[in-house]
């Protein structure tokens, strides 16, 4: 079907200047539609994949991948615990944890807070909190007794900094004369991190030594659970399912896909979404291509039916218009392809020096979890937004081809 006369006379035809100027502004528009839902697509895919990147990395950061607790909200032989957790495949980093809810009180402000007790060298392994300190350093926890860091949101509202002392209220209660009391305790605040705002990280979370969380919540030498890192986060459901099958039956184990799961499947199934919306773009230029093609099929009957009577059969005929559709199609995805790579490359600078220009600032991190419009451009994509765009224009020769090779050459030539 597909010959090198074919081929040669479609590709003729596409140079060809045509008497009838219209058709070939349709078909430009055409080429040009196609070219642009492509730029639009791979854009707008690759700006989510960077949202998506930037929350991700957020998240992680902080959440860990896997915790291990106990139904008993207590594990006593965590050390024995941590070494056979440790040695199991997949495991990158185990640290142990104390928490609870609290109150944080100072000068007649009062905020509510997660507490949590850690040891700074092995919470090392499991987040990067550590990286995040903008006030303090997190080893000072292992320096100072009572110490505790502030996520920075918290400690604005608290209207403290480091050096300053909060007051730690549990929900446990002692008995005294005066009866019964809440639990309390003076606490330095030994540093201050940011981890990024969108998920109350900075809000709601402040931690302090493991030892000074025992003595707080009255804990003894148990822990309330063990806080594991892995090789590969989108894998935890798997390795939490193996740990599982060697751990005991009071153990709990959770994972981030538990908090978080939800959040990032509608990101998942927004980007599919939207995919399919935009693909919309390309459909409305694949059907001006359609006209095209049937409006070139009209004007070129004679040139069909007198390459019918050379001998040319129907299939070359169609394999013909397929080969000029098919060109348009080429050219305006391949010039999509390289406007898009490019745009999503730069379009991070090009909003920033809009932004810098105006004085207008497009994004809000308290609203889009950033303050700047990030793009990773993913090969995958472009290699699926591409081939989704030549197969509408394959398809969309397919009729005016067919309908080329049903010309007549007696019908077609009676009146010339």
């Amino acid at each position: 079907m597909f010959r090198p006369v074919a081929l040669f006379i479609g590709l003729r035809y596409t140079r060809a200047k045509r008497r009838n100027h219209f058709i070939s502004f349709i078909s430009l528009m055409s080429m040009m539609g196609i070219a642009l839902g492509v730029i639009v697509l791979i854009t707008v895919l690759s700006v989510m994949n960077g949202f998506d990147g930037e929350i991700k990395k957020r998240v992680f950061s902080m959440a860990p991948p896997i915790t291990i607790s106990s139904i008993t909200d207590n594990i006593s032989n965590w050390q024995d615990l941590e070494k056979t957790v440790a040695s199991a495949p997949n495991i990158t980093g185990v640290a142990p944890f104390i928490n609870g809810q609290v109150l944080i009180s100072t000068s007649g402000l009062v905020q509510p807070a997660m507490v949590t007790g850690i040891i700074p060298e092995k919470e090392k392994k499991i987040s990067e909190l550590a990286t995040k300190m903008v006030q303090g350093n997190l080893n000072d926890l292992s320096h100072v007794n009572f110490g505790i860091v502030l996520g920075e949101d918290l400690a604005n509202r608290l209207d403290v900094t480091v050096g300053d002392k909060v007051t730690v209220i549990t929900p446990q209660v002692s008995l005294s004369p005066a009866g019964v009391i809440p639990r309390f305790k003076r606490f330095l605040v030994t540093g201050i991190f940011r981890a990024g705002s969108g998920f109350g990280f900075d809000a709601a979370l402040a931690f302090i030594n493991l030892n000074d969380a025992q003595k707080l919540f009255q804990m003894g030498a148990m822990v309330s659970g063990l806080h594991l890192a892995v090789n590969d986060v989108y894998a935890v459901n798997r390795i939490s399912q193996e740990l599982a099958n060697g751990l005991a039956p009071t153990a709990r184990i959770t994972n981030w896909t538990e908090q978080f799961g939800a959040f990032f499947h509608a990101i998942s199934l927004e980007k599919t979404m939207m995919f399919f919306i935009l693909m919309l773009i390309i459909a409305v230029a694949v059907f001006n291509l359609v006209c095209t093609l049937v409006m070139v099929v009209n004007e070129k009957e004679a040139d069909i039916a007198i390459l019918r009577t050379v001998g040319a059969t129907p299939g070359m005929i169609m394999a013909i218009f397929i080969v000029q559709g098919a060109t348009v199609g080429i050219i305006g995805t391949l010039l999509g392809v390289l406007g898009g790579i490019a745009l999503a490359l730069n379009v991070t600078d090009i909003v920033n020096g809009i932004e810098h220009i105006f004085h207008v600032q497009f994004l809000s991190a308290s609203i889009y979890f950033v303050d700047y419009l990030p793009s990773k451009l993913q090969t995958a994509d472009v290699w699926r937004i591409s081939l989704a765009a030549l197969s509408l224009s394959l398809i969309a020769t397919i009729y005016p081809a067919w309908r080329a090779s049903r010309t007549e050459p007696v019908e077609a030539l009676r009146y010339e």
